[in-house]
Order: C-alpha cells, then sequence, then structure tokens
C-alpha cells in the first residue's frame, strides 16, 4: 500500500487506530476521535457574527469516560512523525494530560511530560504503544495517588445512557476536585465563569463521590430559592428518592443529598438554627453555590453553618471571588483549585461576547447646580449645592435624565429587535418604577397592544415577581424590557436576554462581573450570540480594572445627542439577568415611600436614614459628545490613531512589503489572509470609514503601511477589463468572468470567492452553479481562471 497516498483520515482509519487498539484501548469507551475542545470563538460584525474554527483533537485517550490522560495528533505520510507534535502539546496544556503522541502511520514520537530529566521524547513503533494500565500507573505514581485514592479518582461518571462528555474545562474542574478530597483536602475553592455549568459541575463532583461511598451525606446550599427548585429538576434530577429540599424549618434525618436555602436552616435566634437538628458529623460534604454572598464573611450565616459542620469537606462554588478587606473566599477555601474565566469562556465560544455603548450626558459629566431659591415639582426648595452623577436618583431625580435614557433605550430596540429580551438596572425601587413609566411612554404602541412589555420586577413588586419566569423562558414572549434595582443577586439567567442597560453606579467587580454575566449565556435556537451593554454610568469603566478578565469586542460612544446609539456596521472589531426574587429577609432590600408634600425617602430597614429625594422635572439633559474607542487582539484599549496602530500590527505580521506581496499572492483565497490579519486585530471596517469605503483590503494595507497609492475596486475593476484578457474564454465563461469583475466592484474579493455567489443574480441567468462551471471545463478549470482573475486584479 502506498501510504504518501492516503489522506490524514486514511492514515488515522488503516494505521493508527488499529494500533492504539492492539495496545489494549476500547474504542467505545477509551478512542475519542476528533474530538472537539472549544467551539469556536463568536465573531461580531455589525449585525453578524461568524465562528471562528474550533479546536478538535485528532484523538483524547481516556483512561475511562471522563478522565482524559492522552492526545494523539495524526498527519498523513506526506509529513514527518513529528509534524503534529506541537499541536499536539497545546491541546495537552487546555485538557492538563502529561502523554502526547504524534503519527504519520509509520510510528509514533511519544512525549512523556511527566519526565523532568532523561528523554522526554522518543519514536516508538505501531506495534509498542502503552496500555491505558501502563499510563495510568505511571500517572498515579507521579501524583501520589495510592490504590485506595485511586478507586475514588476513577469512580464513573454519571451517563444516563447519552454518552454526553463534559466540556474539558468542567472535566478538569470535576476531576480536580475528585482528587483534592481523596487526598483528604477539606476546603475547596472552584472558580467558573456565569453560564458555564457550575451546578452541573457540581452534580458530577457530588455523584462521584456518593457513589464512591467516599461522602455518603451531603448538603448543597444556595441562597435564592429559584435555584434550589431548578437544581433539584434539572441537573440534580438522577438523584430521585435520595434527594430532599429542607424547607418549613424541618429536619428530615432520613435522606442522603439535602438541597436548602441557608435561610431556610439560619435565624437571628437560636432556636431558629435549624441546622443545628443535625449532629456536626451529619453532612460529610457541603457544596456551597454563589459562595461569594456570604460564606467569605467572618460573621455570615453561612460561615456560622461551615463552622459547625467543621469535619466535612468543603466546596466553594463562585463565578467573582470576593476579595475585601473584610470578606474573602480565599482566606476561608484557600486559592481556587481550578479557575475557568470569562475570558476563557468566550475565547473558546462557550460563552456570548458583547458590544458596549457607553452614552455619557452632559449633567452627568458637569454636575448641577439649581438657582438660589429653585423648588422641585413638588414645591420644596432644592438645597443649594453641585449635585453629580452619584446624587441623580438617589437625592436628586432629573426628570428629563430618565427620559433620555429611555428614548436612548427605545432608539436602540428599534433599530436592532424591539422584541429583544432587555433588562435596565437602576439605581432603586423608585428609579425602577420612573423607568418602567418613562419606556412604556417611549413604546406607546407596543404597551397598548400588551400592558406587560415593560415591567418592573423588584422584590416589592408581587406582579412583576409574578412575571419572573415568563421573562426567562424564551418561548414567551413578554415581558421584553425588566427594569430592576438589585444587583448583587445572580443565578437566574435569561438566556435571550441581548441588551443590558447600567444607568446604576457600580464599585464593585464582583458585583460588575454578576451583571456581564447576567447575558453570557447562548442560545442559537433563539439566535442569542452576542449581546450589548448600554451603559449611562461609567460602570463599564471598570473594564480598565486589571481583576477584569473578559473585555468587550467593542465600546462605542455615540458623538451627539441625534447620532443613532446602534454601532455602525464599519465600526466592528473582532474580538443572566440577575436574580430578581428576594426572600423576606433580603438584607439588601429596599423600600421607598413619597411623603405627602412630595420628597421622598428610601432605606434598607424601618430604622434606616430617612434622605430627602428632590424631583426636578424642567431641567433639560443632553448627550455630551465623546468618542469612539477600540480594543485590540488581546482586548487592550487602542490608545494610538487607527492608522499608527494598523502600521503597527501589520510591520509585527509582516517584514516588507514584498513579504505582504508574497502572501498574498499565494493565498488560494484572499479570505484567508484576511481573516487572519482581523484575528490579528486589524480593524478593516473602520479604516475603510477612516482611508475610504470603496477600497479594497489590499489597498488599505498597503496604503496604511507601505504608503502605496490606493486604487478603488472600481478602478482596479476598469484596468482589468482594459487588458482584454477575457478573449482567451469562449464566450458565456467570459460572461462570468465580467460578471464576477462587476461583483468585485460593488462588494470585494471576499464575495467572488464564494461559491454560493453562482447561485444569485446575474449568474442565475447563465445556469445552474453545475452547469457554470462546466462552461469553464469543470470545478479545477474554474478555480484556475478565478485564481487568474484575482492576479489580474491585483497585479498592478
Amino acid at each position: 500500500m502506498n501510504k504518501k497516498g492516503l489522506s490524514e483520515r486514511d492514515i488515522c482509519t488503516k494505521f493508527i487506530t488499529p494500533a492504539i487498539e492492539r495496545a489494549g484501548w476500547d474504542i467505545a469507551t477509551q478512542i475519542r476521535e476528533e474530538f472537539p475542545l472549544t467551539n469556536g470563538r463568536i465573531i461580531v460584525r455589525g449585525k453578524l457574527h461568524t465562528r471562528a474554527a474550533n479546536k478538535r483533537a485528532d484523538y483524547i485517550l481516556f483512561y475511562k469516560p471522563g478522565i482524559p490522560i492522552a492526545v494523539v495528533e495524526a498527519k498523513d505520510n506526506n509529513h514527518s512523525i513529528a509534524d503534529g507534535m506541537q499541536q499536539a502539546l497545546n491541546y495537552a496544556e487546555m485538557i492538563q494530560v502529561p502523554f502526547i503522541f504524534s503519527s504519520n502511520g509509520d510510528g509514533f514520537l511519544f512525549h512523556n511530560k511527566l519526565k523532568t530529566a532523561g528523554q522526554v521524547e522518543n519514536e516508538i513503533t505501531m506495534e509498542d504503544f502503552p496500555s491505558p494500565e501502563q499510563l495510568w500507573q505511571m500517572w498515579a505514581a507521579y501524583k501520589g495517588i495510592n490504590t485506595e485514592q485511586s478507586a475514588i479518582v476513577t469512580q464513573d461518571y454519571y451517563s444516563g445512557g447519552s454518552n454526553k462528555t463534559p466540556r474539558y474545562y468542567q472535566l478538569l474542574a470535576i476531576n480536580k476536585t475528585i482528587e483534592a478530597i481523596a487526598k483528604g483536602q477539606k476546603r475547596i475553592l472552584l472558580v467558573m465563569a456565569t453560564g458555564t455549568g457550575k451546578t452541573f459541575t457540581a452534580f458530577q463532583i457530588i455523584w462521584r463521590l456518593w457513589k464512591s461511598k467516599t461522602k455518603k451525606r451531603v448538603l448543597f446550599l444556595a441562597d435564592r430559592n429559584i435555584l434550589i427548585d431548578q437544581t433539584m429538576t434539572n441537573d440534580f434530577k438522577p438523584f430521585g428518592s435520595a434527594m430532599t429540599k429542607i424547607q418549613k424549618r424541618q429536619a428530615d434525618k432520613s435522606y442522603e443529598i439535602y438541597l436548602s436555602l441557608y435561610q431556610a436552616v439560619t435565624g437571628t435566634e437560636e432556636e431558629q438554627n435549624i441546622y443545628k437538628q443535625f449532629s456536626p458529623n451529619f453532612f460529610d460534604l457541603i457544596v456551597i453555590d454563589e459562595c461569594h454572598r456570604g460564606s467569605a464573611a467572618e460573621d455570615s450565616n453561612w460561615r456560622k453553618i461551615l463552622e459547625y459542620f467543621s469535619s466535612a469537606a468543603q466546596i466553594g462554588l463562585t463565578a467573582t471571588p470576593k476579595e475585601t478587606k473584610d470578606i474573602s473566599n480565599i482566606n476561608y477555601f484557600g486559592d481556587p483549585i481550578y479557575t475557568y474565566s470569562l475570558r476563557q469562556g468566550i475565547n473558546d465560544g462557550f460563552l456570548a461576547p458583547y458590544k458596549v455603548v457607553r452614552i455619557d450626558f452632559d449633567k452627568d459629566i458637569t454636575g448641577w447646580r439649581p438657582d438660589k431659591g429653585m423648588t422641585d415639582k413638588y414645591g420644596n426648595e432644592i438645597e443649594d449645592r453641585i449635585y453629580n452623577q452619584k446624587d441623580f436618583d438617589h437625592s436628586l431625580v432629573l426628570e428629563k435624565r430618565t427620559e433620555l435614557v429611555a428614548r436612548k433605550v427605545s432608539e436602540f430596540l428599534r433599530q436592532t429587535n424591539r422584541y429583544d429580551k432587555t433588562i435596565v438596572f437602576c439605581e432603586n425601587i423608585d428609579h425602577a418604577e420612573r423607568m418602567r413609566q418613562a419606556l412604556v411612554n417611549e413604546n406607546p404602541d407596543i404597551a397598548a397592544d400588551n400592558p406587560k412589555y415593560v415591567m418592573r420586577i423588584t422584590g416589592d413588586n408581587e406582579e412583576g415577581k409574578m412575571e419572573l419566569d415568563n421573562f426567562i423562558f424564551p418561548e414567551s414572549k413578554y415581558p421584553v424590557i425588566a427594569t430592576t434595582s438589585k444587583l448583587m443577586t445572580t443565578g437566574v439567567d435569561a438566556q435571550t436576554c441581548k441588551l443590558i442597560v447600567l444607568d446604576q453606579q457600580i464599585n464593585s467587580m464582583t458585583e460588575f462581573k454578576q451583571i456581564i454575566g447576567r447575558g453570557t449565556r447562548i442560545n442559537e435556537d433563539y439566535g442569542k450570540y452576542y449581546f450589548t451593554i448600554m451603559d449611562f454610568k461609567k460602570a463599564t469603566e471598570l473594564f480598565a480594572d486589571t481583576d477584569f478578565d473578559g473585555e468587550p469586542v467593542e465600546i462605542y460612544e455615540p458623538e451627539t445627542m441625534n447620532e443613532s446609539p446602534v454601532p455602525p456596521d464599519d465600526f466592528e472589531t473582532d474580538h443572566d439577568i440577575s436574580n430578581l426574587i428576594y426572600s423576606q429577609n433580603d438584607q439588601n432590600s429596599e423600600t421607598f415611600t413619597v411623603n405627602e408634600n412630595g420628597t421622598g425617602s428610601f432605606g434598607n430597614s424601618e430604622d434606616s436614614t430617612r434622605v430627602k429625594k428632590y424631583y426636578v422635572s424642567d431641567v433639560q439633559v443632553t448627550v455630551a459628545a465623546e468618542r469612539v474607542q477600540y480594543f485590540d487582539a488581546n482586548g487592550k484599549l487602542i490608545t494610538e490613531s487607527l492608522k499608527d496602530y494598523t502600521r503597527k500590527a501589520l510591520y509585527k505580521e509582516f517584514s516588507s512589503l514584498d513579504d505582504f506581496l508574497k502572501r498574498w499572492n499565494h493565498a488560494e483565497k484572499k479570505q484567508a489572509v484576511i481573516e487572519e490579519l482581523t484575528e490579528q486585530g486589524v480593524f478593516f471596517d473602520a479604516l475603510a470609514e477612516e482611508v475610504g469605503r470603496n477600497l479594497d483590503p489590499f489597498d488599505l494595507i498597503c496604503h496604511v503601511a507601505w504608503d502605496k497609492p490606493p486604487l478603488t475596486r472600481k478602478e482596479r475593476a476598469e484596468n482589468v477589463k482594459k487588458r482584454n484578457y477575457f478573449e482567451k474564454y469562449v464566450e458565456q465563461a467570459r460572461k462570468v468572468l465580467e460578471a464576477l469583475l462587476d461583483k468585485y466592484a460593488d462588494e470585494g474579493v471576499i464575495h467572488i470567492e464564494e461559491p454560493q455567489i453562482l447561485t444569485i443574480n446575474p449568474f442565475s441567468s447563465f445556469g445552474t452553479p453545475m452547469e457554470i462551471i462546466k462552461k469553464f471545463g469543470g470545478l479545477e478549470k474554474y478555480q484556475q481562471a478565478l485564481n487568474e482573475l484575482e492576479y489580474q486584479l491585483y497585479c498592478a
């Protein structure tokens, strides 16, 4: 058999897979071919999106399902044995396995990461591939796992017969946690971005420890009722009759898996601390969901529960570990055993990227001072001082400001989709109610058709809370816009939320990450691939914080009051609603009252300080002029001119103009070069807007980087026509090429390279795509003609 003539897939089927099977690997449970590691980052282009290529290993080998141990990368026989090694090493680093193989069908190059001295890589024959047990024994010995611990670490995952494999980062989180507990670690912290499956991860950890009888009684704690109910009916459903929810302050000790609100087992009085009905040694595993919200504080109710059950292993789950002077997850749990960040989730394509629209108002920037003796709408004299953004919607209400926010939000929705689920985060309940009214007034047509188009969903409003499920469920059309005032509660996610509006000051990175997390879930069935944040109070300045780990694909700032709040398509770069149900004893719940004289007050308890609030209805507020900001491929703000930034980016990629021309001319498809440069942070659309809308990417590059005089696409097309090079083709083929040239002049080179172009006018009048290709003598000759057309376009 001539191996040189075989494809890579043939090499796998005929040589590599049989060699691995002969070593004792089970094709059904241990060998996973073409294993997808990522989904491919979602790249946003105006209102359109696409996915970058996903990362996919030729083989991932599992010691047992869910326990990866080796990577094998294959190449066809025209490559050397070692040609796949660097790629395989990258995949191995992602999934953190120590054994890496590369093969072309002649043998294997074996890389052993456990070796720190001597020969790390060596070639082995096709007959010498190691068995699963050989590799596992080496790895277990390296990690110090004894026989008893090995039984725990290799306990089966729950599959439910679906053979569904958790994502690579979930496998890492689960396996690292199981191994830590098997070795006796008592406190464990897992940090996983919102939307990456923390609850599913927790379920698999608990299931495996429970099934191995390592942990027999488990307590899962959360602080929102809906979190417990969703967990029981979804991820934890396989526990069946072994599972119960602690409620009505009753402790039934006949179950094995307990789920509870911490409020349900604690209280201010000793007799309300239901958890003390259990002995301190009753639970041997406690899992705390969203542990940043209380377990880290030394005087919190959660902390008291954890200290009471101190003999149990304790796992903290969070998307946003909290680190302040008084509260620290890390001080209690220790450093995270595994972290999967928002940035990683977006880059891997598991989380939705987002755009940012920043809108600043004149009064927010310059402040506002009342005239001496000025009264508000209720006749109350306004204290004479300068009011700024921190005062607005607290001690002073500028009603025109609220109306302008509502107008800008409504403009955005009209220009995108008026039925896109939207959350507006306000300063307080009073602000949320006024925002609801302003949004209703901006959308009278839809509000008249359905009064639930805009709803205030806050802790004090039963009607709003009753609509929460309808807002969350993708199938429910209404409500569309939810106004709310709470930020620190998380866990209820509106999968189809496409617009998050921030009209609330946010000074905490933890809260900011929670807000971002409200929109990060992807729902392809409902067209949710990315979302937009509309920021009216500079909250997104937190992007500059070194603790932030997931930059936006763009930040856009309208320059005038009348400019659209929707980022223009030529601006683009490549780069869960908050839980609105509050428990009755929520310490953060807020009440607001309007007094008979029109002044208002708000606070967090009956004894809170009453703050006078002035309502001013006749002060105009306008949008201040701002500038557009760009972010590079690494998510960093570009502070230099776009041309200078692009020039530097191109100089990094190409040593000279000749180097660029060589790459461009030898590229089978120009689209590949354009996409590669886009991923490196070249903003072709923004450059075209600045340099010339009718310029080809080729001319943009040559002009910006090497100061070459640019030609428009139309000029390039006319130059080709003057050369009469079409004469060598038959008349019908010539007409096709002339039409392709016209399409290039109108739309650019990427469009003429797409095979689908032959299905649209005017090509459809020439025949079917197959008939058109036959006019050139077949697909290969059609491609040659297209390549020659491109050569003619760029040869001068």
